[in-house]
């Protein structure tokens, strides 16, 4: 049996110990009831996923959905939620001298609510498409509700079609919590500001980089390891970051970029049509049907003899 360990050792120190964390309090790392008051980590992401399980009802949880389930009450405690989070965060950003449209948070919040809901089945239409893309663009998706069980590539598109559509609703920090949790669970990091047309498909995904200012158009296929990004990052006469510029490539339509390729640049454009190689670096566009690949690299194979 385990003998009670006394803490005697560690009550001796706690004035001391206390006193450094409460030091703390009013630094900009806490998150007090009076003070910052933003919604938890934990708290976006549970509701994220109640979000996520209502676009694709009965799949996410740990049932399927009942003949006579009604999803109704479901959509009232999404949107309670949801508006409370949006409230906290708008009226961080007006504390934080952040906010350029100055009124209402709760209002803000309520018709930002509604906005998204609203939003949903135009993003289930677009994720329908991009759930077709996956299982007739993959040999190994055996149905489309494996695709949709469990393709990471499909759950990371899914956050970000709904943090995406948050940023258009100018609804700050959520859609970032949204979308960095999708990144930590399928190792495919999509900024929700980027725009991603309908029938994308990430085939296994891992390492994916997807920056702010990308636009990318329908039925694109990105592989492994892909890094679409900033060329370089301009810089004020202060020597700040200047924030909200063009950073980004664009990829039009009905391109296939295989793993490892990276490409850079606000101006860099690869036209409709393309295919970019794996291992490509890229940082000029590229015109329409191109196909862009390295030298073949010369292997030496010895055998025993």
């Amino acid at each position: 049996m385990k003998k009670e360990r006394d803490s005697a050792w560690i009550e001796k120190h706690l004035p001391s110990i206390l006193a450094g964390f409460q030091s703390c309090t009013d630094c900009s790392m806490v998150n007090l009831q009076k003070g910052t008051n933003l919604p938890g980590q934990r708290a976006v992401v549970e509701t994220l996923e109640e979000i996520i399980s209502l676009l694709f009802p009965g799949c996410y949880g740990y049932m399927p959905l009942g003949q006579d389930e009604i999803i109704l009450g479901r959509v009232v405690g999404v949107a309670e939620k949801l508006a409370d989070m949006i409230e906290q965060a708008k009226a961080y950003c007006c504390r934080e001298n952040q906010c350029t449209k100055c009124g209402d948070c709760r209002a803000f919040a309520e018709k930002a609510t509604v906005g998204l809901l609203e939003a949903m089945p135009g993003i289930r239409t677009l994720l329908h498409e991009d759930i077709l893309a996956a299982y007739e663009g993959d040999p190994a998706a055996h149905s489309v509700m494996e695709v949709v069980m469990s393709y990471p590539g499909l759950y990371a598109v899914a956050v970000h079609r709904v943090a995406h559509h948050l940023v258009a609703l100018d609804v700050p920090i959520i859609q970032r919590v949204m979308s960095e949790h999708a990144h930590a669970k399928t190792g495919i990091d999509i900024h929700p500001g980027a725009t991603i047309g309908a029938g994308f498909f990430i085939d296994h995904g891992t390492g994916v980089v997807i920056g702010e200012t990308c636009v990318i158009g329908k039925n694109v296929k990105l592989y492994q390891g892909v890094t679409l990004g900033a060329l370089s990052f301009a810089k004020d006469e202060h020597g700040n970051l200047i924030k909200g510029n063009k950073r980004h490539p664009d990829v039009e339509d009905d391109v296939i970029i295989y793993a490892g390729a990276t490409i850079l640049g606000g101006d860099t454009r690869i036209g409709h049509g393309s295919v970019i190689g794996g291992n490509v670096w890229l940082t000029h566009s590229v015109p329409p049907f191109s196909k862009v690949y390295n030298q073949q690299p010369d292997p030496i194979i010895r055998t025993r003899e």
